[in-house]
């Protein structure tokens, strides 16, 4: 079994920044990418960054050039830098990890908040 654990989240104006954190433990072995999602109310979960286990990058447009995924292997840790950040990235913010023998993990969550 795999345990993520968020922090990081909170209330920021806009133009803002937050760092979120995920730190992984328990039986983690092999290749895995990690990454981050997010929730609004009302709406689908969607991908906000993702970093493989060599780190390679992934953003959508939505959040390009604002935000920033990397990762410390040895703590088995993903980061999210959030600058910039827009009324409409208020979400709960997820953590999830993926291998191909690991399986799927997901965090808690943990709430961002912009608003002035």
């Amino acid at each position: 079994q795999v345990q993520l654990v968020e922090s990081g989240g909170g209330l920021v104006q806009p133009g803002g920044s937050l760092r979120l954190s995920c730190a992984a433990s328990g039986s983690i072995f092999g290749i895995y990418a990690m990454g981050w999602y997010r929730q609004a109310p009302g709406k689908q979960r969607e991908l906000v960054a993702a970093i493989s286990s060599g780190g390679s990058t992934n953003y959508p447009d939505s959040v390009t050039g604002r935000f920033t995924i990397s990762r410390d292997n040895a703590k088995n840790t993903v980061y999210l830098q959030m600058n910039s950040l827009k009324p409409e990235d208020t979400a709960v913010y997820y953590c999830h990890l993926h291998g191909l023998l690991l399986g799927d993990y997901w965090g808690q969550g943990t709430q961002v908040t912009v608003s002035s």
